[in-house]
Order: structure tokens, then C-alpha cells, then sequence
């Protein structure tokens, strides 16, 4: 087999987004270079591969062998939100620090991923962050409201609002970086680590509206009167978000899911030209780091044929379609994620068994499905009915596997 050079492979190293953790790729590409230029690695693609694995927490856990559509022996399942106000030990937390507080500190962010996800026993944890994050080192400063949610002090409304954004200061992020890295810490190969951001419409939303919206007027204003404006906005929010998002892989994450909360409101043909382009591209960015990509959005059944083209291996799907019939608009492509509707965690457990049962029935056991809920754990939710739910997944999954 022909010597590899050091040149030859660090010159694959363009296709990992170069942010300060993934350029640490490049020491050990020469170190591996050194010690294994006539073995196995024949190409340096696959060195890179090779060094990606090495560097996500768990690589070979149940839940990431889903997102890539492998099988396994019984159905992940993991939460959106599952650590939130439901949980006693996040309350007790609260009552001390405000929400900006622990997602800016690392060893609280950490702490509370940890708890959430080893009394639920789920299959991942999902780094404890806010989707608004990225606002505040673009410019944009923002404050929770009691009631009201998050509160834009100055929403963008024009083309010079978008022009004063800032592009620059991603690193400044890095607390969630190192938030995701003592979870991976403390984890290891046990339990992976689901990184996540806001996807471009969805986090543009919230910047034009000032808050959360029941029309998006402003925003589709935007989309339609001041197209250089939008595309401005969404060039820098995909620059942003893939640094921020490839940190957090950078640090161990093993996923990234990018939310697309309020996509929903957009018809199939806005949806297409204005959003599918650069969700795309941000896809296309974080897929570099060599994690699998969930995309997910709400009230989406109309849009899931047109998500899948992003590229994403996971697309995540809400309660008001059935996981089979979605899986199927996707021609059966890749992985999906979800979807019991977060109310059900309010009945009788019962019939959350039953409907929990349904989603397992309609998925078939196909590999590639990963359960959840159709959107985050609500605050009421009682916490024995989460636990019971993933006892369900794990005892229905297991059976079917047994009896295939």
C-alpha cells in the first residue's frame, strides 16, 4: 500500500467545519499518520471518519445505530425537554438560578442533563441550553417573561437591523461547549449526548417578532417584501449556528437535533423557497462533523417530504400524523423520530400504554425509529407517567425484537 503523507490527509480536514475543538483534529491526523501509514487507513476520508468516532462519546450506542437507520435490540427512546419544571430536582434548581444562569454555567447545565436523563433511564441526553441562545452574541438581547416566554428587547424589522447583526462572535457560545463536555465526561460511553440549536427560520422568527407569534406576519412581511434582507438574515444565522452546533460535537456530542419550533406556519411552496435552501445548508454543514442530524419541526406533515431533502438522517415528526404514515411520505429513507402527543402523559396509564403501544405498532420494528414525543415534556407533566412510558417502550421494543 502507497505511503499517505501528513499533507495528503490533513488535506481532508476542510470537510469538518474549523471551529477551535475540530481543529484539534489535525495534531492527530499527523500522530496516526505516523503510526499507521501502511495499514488500514487507505484513504484520508475515512482517517477523518475514523478520528470523528474517536471523538464522539458513543458512538456505538442504541441511539446513535438508530439515527443511522441500523438496527438494534429495543427502540431508543428519549425526551424533548426532559429536563424541565415536571422534575422535582429541576425545580430545586430554579428556585436558585434563573434559566440564562444554569445555561451559562456549565457545571449546572451539565448537572441537570445528568439527573434528567439517569432518572428517566432513557437511551440519550440532550445538553441543557435554550434555543436563543445565539441571539444575544449576534446583538440581539433578550429576557424570559413570566408567562409570556422569551421577550426581544428590539426586534428586526428592516434591512439595516440585519445588516448591524453580529457574525463574529460564535466562540463566545463555547459555555454550552463545555456544558456538553462534562456530560460526555461524566457519561462516557454509557449514554450518548445530544447537542442541539434553533434552525434558521425558526430562531429568524423569533428575531423579527419580537416573541413567540400566532401569524408570523412580520417575519412573512419579510420573506416576501425584503428577499436580500432575508437572505442576509439567513446566511448569518447558518454561520452562526453551524460553529455553535459543531463546538458542541467538538466537545462530545454524538447527535445534533436543530429545531424548527414554529416551521409549521409556512405553506409547502414558502417553505421551499425561502427556508428549504439554507436549512439545507446548515444541514450540510453539520453533517462535516460526522454526527447524525435530527431535524425537527411542529405542525410539519405537509413539509416532512420536503425536510428529508435537507439531507438530515433523523427527521423528528409531531403527534398530528401517524409515525407510519410519515415514515412513508419520506419513502422510507433514513430514521425517524417521535411521536406521542405530550398531553397523553397526562391519562390514565392505560391508555398512555395503548397509545404508546400504537406508535411502536405503527413504526413495525423497522430500524430507524427512535421514540419521543411529538414536542417537549410539559411543565404539569407527572413524572410517574413519563417513567412508566419508558418502561412501556422498553418492554414492547424487547418483545418484538424477541419475535423477529
Amino acid at each position: 500500500m502507497p505511503r499517505r503523507s501528513s499533507r495528503a490527509l490533513n488535506a481532508a480536514l476542510p470537510n469538518i467545519p474549523q471551529t477551535p475543538h475540530s481543529r484539534r483534529f489535525a495534531p492527530e491526523v499527523t500522530r496516526v499518520t505516523e503510526c499507521h501509514r501502511s495499514t488500514r487507513y487507505n484513504s484520508p476520508q475515512r482517517l477523518v471518519e475514523v478520528l470523528i468516532h474517536t471523538y464522539m462519546s458513543a458512538p456505538d450506542s442504541r441511539f446513535v445505530r438508530a439515527c443511522r437507520a441500523e438496527p438494534v435490540d429495543t427502540t431508543p427512546v428519549w425526551f424533548m425537554r426532559q429536563a424541565g419544571r415536571y422534575m422535582a430536582e429541576y425545580r430545586a434548581v430554579r428556585k436558585q438560578h434563573s434559566i440564562l444562569e444554569i445555561c451559562k454555567s456549565p457545571e449546572l447545565a451539565a448537572e441537570v442533563t445528568i439527573t434528567a436523563a439517569e432518572k428517566l433511564g432513557v437511551d440519550a441526553a440532550i445538553i441543557f441550553a435554550d434555543l436563543l441562545l445565539p441571539l444575544e452574541v449576534m446583538g440581539l438581547d433578550f429576557r424570559f417573561s413570566a408567562g409570556e416566554g422569551p421577550v426581544i428587547e428590539k426586534p428586526l424589522r428592516t434591512a439595516d437591523d440585519v445588516k448591524r447583526l453580529r457574525s463574529d462572535r460564535a466562540a463566545d457560545l463555547g459555555y454550552v461547549a463545555e456544558s456538553v463536555r462534562r456530560a460526555a465526561k461524566h457519561f462516557g460511553a454509557k449514554l450518548p449526548i445530544i447537542g442541539f440549536c434553533g434552525a434558521p427560520f425558526t430562531l429568524a422568527s423569533y428575531m423579527i417578532e419580537g416573541g413567540g407569534s400566532r401569524s408570523y406576519v412580520h417575519t412573512k412581511q419579510m420573506m416576501y417584501t425584503e428577499p436580500k434582507a432575508w437572505e442576509a438574515l439567513m446566511a448569518k444565522l447558518v454561520h452562526v449556528l453551524a460553529y455553535y452546533a459543531a463546538e458542541q460535537v467538538g466537545a462530545g456530542a454524538d447527535a445534533i437535533q436543530v429545531f424548527d419550533s414554529w416551521v409549521g406556519c409556512l405553506s409547502p411552496a414558502d417553505f421551499r423557497k425561502y427556508v428549504l435552501p439554507h436549512a439545507t445548508a446548515l444541514v450540510h454543514e453539520l453533517q462535516k462533523t460526522g454526527v447524525p442530524i435530527i431535524y425537527f419541526g411542529t405542525d410539519s406533515a405537509t413539509l416532512l417530504p420536503a425536510m428529508k431533502e435537507t439531507g438530515a438522517e433523523v427527521i423528528g415528526v409531531d403527534w398530528r400524523i401517524g409515525i407510519d404514515d410519515a415514515w412513508a411520505s419520506l419513502g422510507h429513507r433514513g430514521a425517524v423520530q417521535g411521536n406521542l402527543d405530550p398531553v397523553m402523559l397526562f391519562a390514565d396509564k392505560k391508555l398512555l400504554r395503548e397509545r404508546a403501544h400504537d406508535v411502536l405498532q405503527r413504526a413495525a420494528g423497522r430500524p430507524g425509529h427512535i421514540f419521543n414525543l411529538g414536542h417537549g415534556i410539559l411543565p404539569e407533566t407527572p413524572v410517574e407517567n413519563v417513567l412508566a412510558l419508558v418502561d412501556h417502550v422498553r418492554e414492547f421494543s424487547a418483545r418484538k425484537a424477541i419475535a423477529r
